[in-house]
């Protein structure tokens, strides 16, 4: 219907730009519309002041546009408008037609399999179309990318797509060639989760626009899909770990699914998820046990449904390090109270925290306990940096800021800048405002703004609640379910004293507060600091919740352990080994990085790295980490991974033959999984890729301009094309419609 009236393609006007053949200059056009449009106004005003009957402004000026408007309409063709364009010269261009091989094009989620619509379109006749036009040459993409003689040579069932990585390849190898465009017919299904702007960048510098036909539902078809899994890929042993599951659905809203964490097949836990609305996507919270050290697989799995149509994309698995080496806590309290106590009771038991104190029992003396060795806090507080970062976290209670030197002060910033430690803040009579903590460097460290004044801590009861950040944080966890958790907090003795802290920091996340002395104060807050993090719990009371109890219950123990899990858990070593992403799919090669430190923890320029790979009980040779020269004391590396499988890569680091740590990171390979996965057509993808390089996003319905639209590139031989306008059909319609309309008019108001 558009060539009809317009008597080109919509592609011919999107490409082309407008230009008059005529050799008067335009400013001669100009003059004469202004001209036409003012004698039509002096003819108007003679006739009205003729024609003895009154005839309105408004009435009046309505003729006179239409009759301007169809005055210009003529003048403009006088000046013979047309179209400028350039178009690839007929059979001396190559056009690549680009076939998805994946396993995603075998669904047949519209009636048939994707494949077979996606050749019946080229063989129905597109494919003869274009080759009238152009040298057409056909290739197949999955995990790479394949010349194919004709369509019967296409080998379906690949478990891969790359699309990025197969299409820069082929703007690679034809460089020197005139490829005019490139086709890419495919569902938009791609393993590497998608192209990213570096390549779609590299792609737009081959100046070759990328056409895209999608296939398929661009929505899940009655499936439940676990479509995510956040899971801390290192965690302490015997820790409660939380996984956060993603799931998508259609057609199943409000059933209710079976949720299952597994270590190594055997079963951590289990929920029930009552599914949510089509086509959003939910999360789902589930705590587990880590259990013993060493590296281990947790798969989280959906039960399937009756009539699902995708039972292979409701598990996922994911390779993590359990670190089994205890986490050493420096407690420092100025004075003996209820409170140091208890907090070391409750983590006495657990063998990944071990509490060092040091206890203040008069101005000139200490109580040390948990110390490794005699010497150990002997002189009091450290002074020394290879000292003080051997603990990974410290704990300043009651004692004030002036009993640490300005040595030590600067030591404890470093710490948790440089370190990466953790540091916590108790409440006390001594603590925070009321022990001087406004010195340097600790309002820089602390999570909140303290208040300017003294006397904040006082020994009157205050009640815990949780705040929404607390609900979802497992560090306030101590009730498995969300909903009883905080039942539990509302439940819990009230604390014995309160101290105000003043107010959270904008980047500051307020997990807990407490109502006392009709006031509603922050009770825990907690902040990230450089590598490290630092919290404020601003009582002395919590001791309460162990002695106001039963023996039996935990609520005391369990919270102490996942703060100070929290805070000491996340402190690196000398080496911070890592993996860009957890899941390696269907490649060969892993990136690895690691973060290397010297006994100071500066970066470490000039250390020898090299990985250790190993897989079950193979061990693989080892790969030496090259600096990255824009990071000092960074590492990287590629890896290979022949099999399969998850891995362990072990990261040590030396110096003239000294160790100076190790570490390590987990990952899995699998291959042919991802195709079982986001089985929808990724239009976006395929949109973003077409509209990225100068083309076009077809569905296959609409793919009759797709050889025009190719015509109009510019990027092979291409010839200049100039195209009239003048004897367009919506000219005379045009025209007729303006005329018509003025006569009309003309005789309904008298207007003659």
């Amino acid at each position: 219907m558009f060539e009809f009236f317009f008597k080109y393609p919509l592609p011919v006007f999107r490409k082309g730009s407008l230009v008059f053949l005529a050799s008067w200059p335009l400013w001669s056009l100009a003059l004469a519309i202004a001209a036409a449009a003012g004698a039509l106004a002096w003819l108007n005003w003679r006739r009205r002041a003729a024609a003895g009957s009154p005839v309105r402004a408004g009435q009046a000026l309505t003729i006179w546009l239409l009759q301007s408007s169809l005055a210009v309409l003529l003048l403009l063709l006088l000046w013979q408008p047309a179209l400028s364009l350039s178009t690839l010269a007929p059979q001396q261009n190559i056009v690549a037609v680009v076939l998805d091989g994946s396993r995603s094009m075998d669904l047949a989620d519209d009636g048939s399999p994707r494949r077979e619509r996606m050749l019946s379109l080229l063989r129905g006749g597109l494919l003869a179309s274009l080759e009238r036009r152009f040298q057409v040459r056909l290739f197949q993409l999955d995990g790479g990318l394949t010349r194919l003689a004709s369509l019967d040579d296409l080998k379906p069932g690949a478990p891969a797509t790359r699309i990025g990585a197969g299409l820069q390849r082929l703007l690679d190898e034809s460089a020197t060639l005139p490829l005019g465009a490139v086709i890419l017919l495919s569902d938009g299904a791609d393993n590497t989760g998608g192209i990213g702007l570096p390549a779609i960048t590299a792609l737009r510098q081959h100046r070759v626009p990328i056409h895209t036909i999608g296939f398929g539902s661009t929505a899940i078809v009655h499936d439940v899909e676990l479509s995510g899994l956040d899971l801390p890929p290192r965690m302490l042993a015997g820790s409660r770990v939380e996984a956060v599951a993603a799931i998508r659905q259609s057609g199943f809203s409000g059933q209710s699914a079976r949720l299952t964490v597994r270590k190594d097949g055997a079963v951590l836990a289990q929920s029930n998820v009552v599914l949510g609305p089509e086509g959003k996507t939910q999360t789902e919270r589930i705590l587990f046990n880590a259990g013993p050290a060493g590296v281990s697989n947790i798969d989280v799995s959906l039960a399937p449904l009756p009539g699902e149509s995708n039972s292979a994309n409701n598990r996922l698995t994911r390779a993590v390090f359990i670190d089994g080496s205890p986490r050493r806590i420096l407690y420092v309290e100025g004075e003996p109270r209820w409170e140091f106590k208890f907090l070391r009771r409750a983590v006495e038991d657990d063998k990944s925290l071990q509490i060092v104190s040091m206890l203040r029992t008069t101005q000139n003396k200490i109580y040390r306990q948990g110390v490794s060795n005699p010497k150990e806090l002997e002189d009091g507080f450290p002074s020394k940096v290879e000292d003080l970062f051997d603990y990974q976290a410290i704990i300043l209670g009651s004692v004030e800021a002036g009993y640490f030197t300005t040595t030590q002060r600067d030591l404890i910033r470093e710490f948790v800048d440089r370190r990466g430690g953790g540091l916590l803040f108790l409440g006390g009579r001594f603590a925070l405002a009321d022990g001087g903590y406004q010195a340097e460097p600790f309002p820089e460290l602390l999570p909140v703004e303290l208040p300017r004044r003294t006397g904040t801590f006082v020994r009157e009861p205050a009640y815990a609640a949780l705040t929404p950040a607390g609900r979802e944080s497992l560090i306030c966890r101590i009730e498995d379910d969300p909903r009883a958790n905080v039942e539990r907090w509302k439940k819990l003795p009230y604390l014995a004293n309160y101290q105000d802290a003043g107010t959270p920091k904008p980047g500051a996340l307020l997990l807990a507060s407490m109502t006392a002395g009709g006031a509603k104060l922050p009770l825990l807050v907690t902040e990230n600091y450089g590598r490290g993090r630092t919290a404020v719990f601003a009582t002395a009371g919590s001791w309460r919740w162990q002695m106001l109890q039963p023996l039996a219950d935990m609520s005391h123990e369990t919270f102490w352990r996942q703060l100070l899990r929290w805070l000491s858990g996340l402190t690196p070593s000398h080496v911070a080994a890592s993996t860009p992403e957890p899941i390696v799919q269907d490649a060969a090669t892993v990136e690895l990085r690691a973060d290397v430190r010297d006994a100071t923890y500066l970066p470490a320029a000039d250390a020898q790295v090299e990985a250790r790979l190993s897989q079950g009980g193979s061990t693989l040779p080892p790969v030496p980490l090259r600096p990255d020269p824009r990071q000092p004391g960074v590492y990287t590396g590629s890896a290979s991974v022949p099999q399969p499988g998850s891995y362990a890569a072990e990261i040590v680091a030396t110096r003239s033959n000294t160790e100076l740590g190790r570490s390590v990171a987990t990952f899995r390979r699998e291959d042919g999984t991802a195709e079982n996965f986001h089985q929808e057509q990724n239009r976006d993808l395929l949109d973003q890729l077409a509209s990225q390089t100068g083309g076009r996003y077809f569905r296959p319905n609409d793919t009759g301009q797709l050889p025009s639209e190719i015509s109009l590139s510019s990027a092979g031989i291409s010839q200049h094309e100039t195209r009239d306008l003048w004897n367009m059909p919506a000219f005379l319609l045009l025209a007729l419609l303006l005329r018509s309309t003025e006569w009309l008019l003309r005789r309904r108001w008298g207007f003659v």
